[in-house]
């Protein structure tokens, strides 16, 4: 055998050996491994309650404006020239404070020429009164006497009212606003000059109003023995972020006619303001209460959603299954949607999460509680 046929044999036979290793290292003849399955996610958690009927207290929502407790304008009440303002514009003040101080200078000199006039008067009297014992005056010179002193007297009077006016004090405690004199200004001159405006601001009023219909339904039901009087006057305020205000107020008048060109009936509630947070003339929305309902079903307003076949809620049955359950909504408990029919209590009904919630979705409920008189959740709650 010749040298190079040697060689392809021995490269032929270590090519065939490393083949065959290679072959045996890779698990030749067997079959390729199937990936195991990605694991399924658990369930979407989400916020639910139970649905039960209850005694509730129904609510309306309407439009109202603020406005002062009391008003005051601060006016001149002599005349002469603004010296000095007294007060910071915007500041709180107090009832009797001095807030303008007006020139003295004429009224410090009647104030005492009056004065001395009375003096004077009341020394003739004391020597008419002994000339007439003497029988040297008359009784009429006497009686004139007396009614100069009188009139002497107005008029000290009179000039120390004057006086102590040039200092013009606040008539009410309160929040006083902007001044609409300087220093240097006239005033007083033929009327009281308007100086600046005081308002108490703790506590306010709300004024609103609520359709005459709306109140005789009311009444009707309430007759019909279908509702309860509300055993309550506490109104609350909804502001404009949605927001409750901390603090409740209370129904203080309720007007005893409709108004004939709206038809609407004017009410007025006292609402407390003691850090200043609401201003005179802010538009709120008052919720407060209508009448009680005994054995109501109600779920908070995020709860109910809207379709083209109408209101529905999501429901979780016992297998953690999402259901959408037709509801009919009635009146406001605050909150919350009183619900009319579609639910019968006891159910499961999805608060937080909706977003998770597919028709036939399987979910981990997780119970919260949402009293009708709970305050509204605002953003929907984020799971980890």
């Amino acid at each position: 055998m010749t040298r190079n046929t040697m060689n392809i044999f021995t490269g032929t036979t270590l090519t065939s050996l490393t083949l065959a290793l290679l072959l045996t290292g890779c698990g030749a003849g067997e079959e390729p491994k199937k990936p195991a399955a990605a694991a399924a996610p658990p369930p979407a958690e989400v916020d639910v309650i139970t649905v039960k009927s209850g005694a509730v207290t129904l609510t309306d929502d309407l439009p109202g404006r603020l406005q002062a407790y009391r008003t005051a304008q601060v006016r001149a009440r002599v005349e002469g020239i603004v010296e000095k303002r007294l007060f910071a514009e915007g500041s709180d003040v107090k009832a009797g404070q001095a807030l303008y101080q007006v020139y003295v200078g004429n009224y410090r000199g009647n104030y005492e020429a009056a004065k001395a006039d009375a003096e004077l008067a009341r020394q003739n009297l004391e020597r008419a009164k002994q000339l007439l014992e003497a029988k040297v005056v008359s009784q009429q010179e006497y009686e004139q006497t007396v009614a100069k002193l009188k009139q002497a007297e107005a008029a000290h009077t009179k000039a120390r009212e004057d006086w102590d006016n040039t200092r013009v004090p606040a008539p009410i405690s309160g929040r006083v606003g902007r001044s609409l004199v300087t220093e240097g200004a006239l005033v007083g001159r033929g009327e009281a000059t308007l100086l600046a405006t005081i308002e108490q601001t703790d506590p306010l009023y709300v004024n609103f109003t609520q359709s005459g219909a709306d109140v005789m339904r009311l009444q009707k039901a309430i007759k019909s023995g279908n509702l309860k009087r509300a055993a309550t006057t506490k109104v609350e305020l909804v502001l404009e972020d949605g927001s409750l205000y901390p603090l409740p107020g209370k129904l203080i008048f309720t007007d005893m006619a409709a108004d004939p060109a709206t038809g609407a009936v004017s009410m007025r509630a006292e609402i407390p303001n003691p850090t200043h947070e609401l201003l005179p003339g802010m538009f709120v929305t008052i919720r407060f209460p209508g009448a009680m309902a005994e054995d109501a079903i109600s779920v908070p307003q995020r709860a109910v959603q809207m379709s083209p076949q109408g209101q529905f809620v999501m429901a979780v049955d016992a297998e953690g299954k999402v259901n959408p359950r037709p509801v009919k909504v009635g009146g406001m408990a605050g909150p919350h949607f009183i619900i009319e029919s579609g639910l019968q209590g006891g159910e499961q009904v999805i608060v937080n999460g909706l977003q998770k919630a597919r028709p036939g979705a399987v979910v981990k409920p997780i119970p919260v509680d949402f009293a009708p008189s709970a305050a509204p959740v605002t953003a929907e709650k984020t799971k980890g």
